[in-house]
């Protein structure tokens, strides 16, 4: 088995328990609860008509306009599997289009990712099934490998080993590691109930601003005097 044209098995992912989890809180939340220190890039866009991205990473290294690993990696996954695709970001040929997206959803996949460019935008845009890209181009791919399955992967900066959760939504795509799981999610928690409460507050016009003020004194902000009233 050589490095570079292999597929592997993948040998732990997380539960359904976990997808459910974290499907139901904003992408956002979860970075700020990561330390705004993992993200996928902005050029990785949603393209489907609406609906949040959750599920267990199954992985593609492929040849910048090369698919055939990635119709290899539709045919592995498992109901609920993200097919996601580092192909170098290269836009030069499309990874993915229409069929192969039906062929996903037939498979019940959960969505997929392509760090690359796909086609048949029109499809891909009038449904719900997720796909994110980074672009779009009319010209298709190849079919010559090489490619690997089930491999870490690196999507700027952004490392995804088989079995992670990936989640995307309209903000973007983030990668939460397995061994991750359980500590990034009680905080992730935690933030999204701290948001609800305190878009209750300016709802109700209660929400306390004075944080504002005490940073900028705390890190030497030089602010006018407020005037005395003027008395009669």
């Amino acid at each position: 088995m050589s490095a570079g044209f292999r597929i592997l098995a993948r040998a732990r992912k997380v539960s359904e328990q976990d997808v459910k989890n974290f499907a139901a809180i904003p992408v956002a939340n979860i970075s700020d609860s990561m330390a705004r220190m993992s993200a996928g890039g902005a050029r990785l866009r949603p393209l489907h008509r609406g609906g949040k991205l959750a599920g267990a990473a199954i992985t593609v290294k492929s040849r910048p306009g090369d698919n055939l690993m990635v119709h290899k990696a539709l045919d592995l996954a498992e109901p609920g599997d993200i097919v996601v695709v580092d192909a170098g970001g290269d836009l030069s040929n499309a990874i993915i289009g229409e069929l192969m997206v039906a062929h996903a959803i037939r498979r019940g996949l959960g969505g997929i990712v392509i760090n690359g460019a796909v086609r048949d935008l029109d499809a891909i845009q009038a449904g719900s099934f997720p796909v994110f890209a980074a672009g779009v181009t009319h010209r298709g791919p190849y079919k010559d490998g090489p490619g690997e399955i089930n491999v870490p992967i690196a999507i700027d900066g952004m490392v995804i080993a088989p079995g992670d959760l990936v989640v995307g939504d309209n903000d973007g795509l983030l990668c939460v590691a397995y061994e991750d799981i359980a500590t990034v999610y009680a905080a992730a928690k935690a933030k999204n109930d701290a948001e609800a409460d305190q878009m209750a507050a300016i709802q109700a016009g209660s929400n306390d601003r004075g944080w504002v003020d005490a940073a900028l004194k705390r890190l030497g902000c030089a602010q006018p005097a407020q005037a005395e009233p003027r008395h009669g």
